[in-house]
């Protein structure tokens, strides 16, 4: 039988360490905090889902206020400690669902990312993935290079032979001021037809996690900033949340050289994988323009459990997708 047992984000990290799990961070508690500063999110807690008493898996949930109503987000969550099969799952989500239903009235929908599509529904918004590139960044510069697939060792090598810009970890310098690297983030939505977020939504990020937690890298020309990354760190996992580059570099391989900089720095400072967060697929499509960059970096793409909505509020939840519908209908 499968329970789900409210706990604190101490005992769930301390047994996640002691299973050998490392947890994404946004299942630990300081991005529990760091979401509790943001308006209309408020952390839920911590729990262990357990089966006959041994835990299995792992979940922080936050819930989300938007447009009047509330639904529960757990991104890559629930972790597990071995990859479920259908049933296991399944009977975790009721579990999940069924504990949501007798805590708080109020939620419309869970957003989990789960193995298997048997009792979810494609999300309303966001877009997930199913797939992603988790780059191995032991053992070395030299190594991380040789593990790269054949064009990705060429555009490596080319930018290091020929790239003027000089890349380095900014994050010290990010925390005090983002504007700098805000203003390639706006050229780069521009360019790449998105909104950016506001800047206090990247400001905040890396002052609420903090540098062990949180890295700015850049790439700068004659000392201004023409490509940069934020990424996440939690235990010996990293992840590039956010990049942005100017459009008058796109050719020099810029980011061929700021990205496996990156994985220099990070491998020697004890990291071992390096995830770039997503890729294009049949599941989602409209990531596919990110392959050709992202891919040539390993041999090996991952896969991953994509966000999938439970509706817990069944009739409100069909109103609300037939709204979002009818607003695309709208927009054609």
């Amino acid at each position: 039988m499968i329970s789900v047992e409210k706990t604190d984000f101490r005992t769930m990290e301390a047994a996640a360490e002691q299973a050998g799990v490392t947890l994404p961070i946004e299942q630990t508690g300081i991005w529990a905090d760091f979401q509790a500063d943001i308006p209309g999110r408020t952390p839920c807690g911590a729990f262990l889902i357990k089966r006959d008493g041994a835990t299995i898996a792992f979940l922080s949930l936050i819930d989300m206020e938007t447009h009047g109503y509330h639904y529960l987000r757990s991104m890559h969550g629930p972790t597990w400690i071995d990859k479920p099969d259908e049933a296991t799952e399944q009977e975790t989500i009721a579990a999940i669902a069924d504990m949501v239903r007798n805590r708080d009235k109020r939620q419309v929908f869970l957003r989990l990312d789960t193995w298997f599509e048997a009792g979810t529904v494609p999300v309303l918004s966001t877009v997930p993935y199913d797939q992603t590139v988790v780059i191995d960044v032991t053992g070395g510069d030299e190594e991380i290079l040789k593990r790269m697939k054949r064009r990705g060792r060429r555009d490596v090598r080319k930018a290091l032979r020929e790239c003027p810009a000089e890349t380095a970890d900014e994050t010290a310098q990010a925390i005090k001021d983002f504007s700098e690297y805000y203003d390639v983030m706006v050229e780069t939505g521009k360019r790449d037809g998105f909104t950016p977020a506001p800047i206090t939504d990247y400001s905040d990020m890396i002052t609420a996690l903090g540098a062990d937690h949180c890295r700015v890298f850049a790439a700068r020309i004659d000392n201004r900033v023409v490509a940069w990354s934020i990424v996440t760190v939690n235990g010996t996992h990293a992840v590039r949340y956010y990049a942005g580059m100017r459009s008058e570099v796109m050719r020099m391989h810029v980011t061929d050289k700021l990205l496996y900089n990156e994985c220099c720095i990070l491998g020697a400072q004890g990291i071992t994988e390096y995830d770039l967060m997503g890729i294009g697929s049949d599941f989602a499509p409209s990531l596919k323009g990110l392959n050709e960059f992202k891919t040539k970096f390993t041999e090996e793409i991952t896969p991953v459990a994509p966000g999938r909505d439970i509706p817990i509020k069944k009739c409100f939840y069909k109103a609300l997708t037939l709204l979002q519908s009818l607003r695309r209908k709208l927009r054609k």
